[in-house]
């Protein structure tokens, strides 16, 4: 063994911890010990590596400026004496403790409430945001706020018991890098577009509940989302207000709370896509409810209130399963998409946001094979023009390959809506449903359709409407769902559109639902194309002779002689109204061959 090194004192100071033991291996750069001077911690670090081979001094020692403080052998070099002069500098003091002080809002401290959520199936908050954003590109705000709750529980427990007071706000970019991978050097531009406010509710944290601090977070994010225009992401999981912030002193009702007006005055302003999971009831439903495209779990519970506030107003005890499961929110239209669990839901957020982002990638052999698929649009009808068919198919073939997302599948059914792209390019679709209600746009799927449009003419997406409708659905129980006013609803959006809108009757283009359907009317649309099956009228066919021809009708007497009157008519009413007759009186632009649908299409939106 060399001869031992002698680490001595760099100047006056206390021993205020000693962080080795005599005879303990030591390696190069590790804490030995620690000196106190006038408030500042002096480290004593080991140059190399080696073992101890004596202490000199004790804890609470006062040592003079080159007093040896302990000795170290094996140190690989012939120096016998060593003095430390590194005295830790305050920002080197400052980084020490803000690492210690980060660590206590991350899961590796936090295990116990991660093994919490993953024991139910879940992921904990941080999980669902390293997989939303780009990796390193995350800059939070507000990570050390805790609950405002110092009076009534350690501050040091509530570091990592209430981290981030519940909610993890921040901004970072979503999609740069699958964007980037699909797109050449020359395409790829500023990562500007895909910078993202996120929010994200923490349920580990006090049940994901809303406190002082929590607000304060979520507007000051809000914000910013408005100043710098940027879209946002949030998960909304949580039980709403939280009553035991108890530092808060000076605020009654907390009515004042600006965070649901800030949310709201985002409305067509910047992109807002919500996702939640398990149980979203109260404030956190608010700011759900209020999103523009709304994605939740099969496990997810959503209402304005959760059990507690049902019981405390009277209304009997409930249990929280009990209220608004997903079956029900996805059938009356409050959730958009229905996601698998909350991979599948961040992924479907970041597919959603990806439309409003513009343009991606298309390579020529994508060209090709889209080009490939569309002489299958010939064979989308069936022969008899009474049968229904698939317009999820018509819609697919049309679309570049897995890009088409619907949004509100399980509600307003006889109107198809959701985002596709062609040649990755996004594009907003309206499509006739006919095997719901015969494609006839009831109250439900007008509504509907008519902020889907908002939506596409707020964020600058054009549109492609497919129609196939016998027009609007009629009736006396219809009208006590208050379809003058409810559908009446479309042609003030179709009205307002300020994006291109290209339409395609593919059969049935009837009535007032029609041009609803249409921007308003035939001449709405930048370009109004029909297939050569397509049908045009006031009201449906049939409708239209049993109306106009009601007296020649009755006076048949023979019953066979009345339906063969009635087919003939019928005949000669779709002859009048067939799409070829209709463009030959000016009444849409075009008639087409359904195989170049989708060509028609972009030259009209993009070219």
């Amino acid at each position: 063994m060399s001869d031992p090194n002698i680490i001595t004192a760099s100047s006056i100071a206390v021993v205020s911890a000693i962080q080795v033991n005599q005879g303990q291996t030591i390696t190069q750069g590790q804490l030995l010990m620690t000196l106190h001077l006038m408030g500042t911690d002096l480290p004593i670090i080991s140059p190399t590596s080696g073992v101890i081979t004596f202490i000199r001094v004790e804890l609470d020692d006062e040592v003079e400026a080159g007093q040896p403080l302990l000795e170290i052998a094996d140190l690989g070099q012939d120096d016998t004496s060593l003095e430390i002069n590194h005295v830790i500098s305050n920002v080197e003091s400052a980084l020490l403790a803000f690492h210690a002080r980060q660590a206590l809002t991350l899961d590796e401290q936090r295990s116990q409430q991660l093994t919490k959520r993953q024991a139910l199936g879940y992921r904990s908050a941080r999980q669902n945001l390293t997989q939303l954003c780009d990796a390193d590109s995350f800059m939070e705000y507000g990570q050390f706020a805790v609950a405002a709750q110092r009076q009534r529980r350690d501050y040091q427990e509530l570091k990592s018991a209430a981290a981030a007071d519940g909610i993890i706000t921040g901004v970072g970019l979503v999609n740069s890098e699958i964007a980037h991978n699909q797109q050449s050097a020359s395409q790829i531009g500023s990562s500007a577009r895909f910078k993202t406010a996120i929010v994200i509710n923490d349920y580990s944290v006090l049940a994901g509940t809303q406190g002082f601090f929590h607000h304060q977070k979520l507007d000051r994010i809000l914000a910013v989302a408005e100043k710098q225009s940027l879209p946002v992401i949030m998960y909304t999981e949580g039980g709403g207000g939280r009553p035991g912030d108890t530092d808060i002193t000076i605020v009654n009702s907390g009515l004042q709370c600006a965070s649901f007006s800030s949310w709201a005055q985002l409305s067509y302003v910047v992109p807002r896509i919500a996702v939640t999971n398990g149980y979203c009831f109260a404030g956190n439903a608010a700011l759900f409810g209020a999103a523009d495209i709304r994605i939740a779990t099969q496990r997810a519970w959503i209402g304005m209130a959760g059990p507690a506030m049902i019981e405390g107003g009277g209304l009997g005890v409930v249990n929280a399963k009990d209220i608004g499961p997903i079956e029900i929110q996805a059938s009356n239209g409050v959730v958009d998409i229905v996601a698998d669990d909350e991979a599948h839901a961040t992924e479907l957020a970041k597919r959603c946001l990806g439309y409003f982002q513009g343009e991606i990638g298309y390579t020529e052999t994508e060209h090709t094979e889209s080009l490939s698929q569309q002489t299958l649009l010939r064979e989308v009808l069936p022969d008899d023009r009474r049968f229904v068919y698939d317009m999820r198919k018509v819609i697919t073939i049309l679309a570049d390959s897995n890009s088409f997302t619907e949004l509100q599948r399980k509600f307003g059914g006889a109107i198809i809506t959701g985002f596709m792209r062609l040649e990755g390019k996004p594009v907003g679709v309206l499509a006739s449903d006919c095997k719901v209600l015969g494609g006839a746009i009831d109250v439900d799927a007008g509504e509907k359709a008519a902020e889907f449009m908002q939506m596409c003419s707020a964020f600058n997406i054009p549109l492609l409407s497919l129609c196939d409708t016998p027009g609007f659905m009629v009736g006396p129980a219809h009208e006590k769902l208050g379809a003058v006013r409810r559908l009446s609803k479309l042609f003030t959006s179709g009205a307002k559109l300020k994006v291109p809108l290209v339409a395609v009757a593919l059969r049935k283009c009837y009535g007032l639902g029609a041009q609803a359907l249409l921007g308003g009317s035939t001449m709405k649309p930048n370009y109004m194309v029909s297939w050569p099956t397509g049908e045009f009228g006031g009201m449906g066919l049939e409708g239209a002779v049993k109306l106009g021809f009601s007296k020649e009708l009755a006076a048949q007497d023979d019953l066979v002689a009345r339906q063969a009157l009635f087919e003939k008519l019928v005949a000669k009413q779709y002859a009048n109204g067939q799409a070829t007759e209709v463009a030959s009186v000016l009444e849409i632009d075009a008639v087409i061959d359904p195989a170049d649908t989708r060509q028609i299409i972009l030259q009209t939106l993009f070219q």
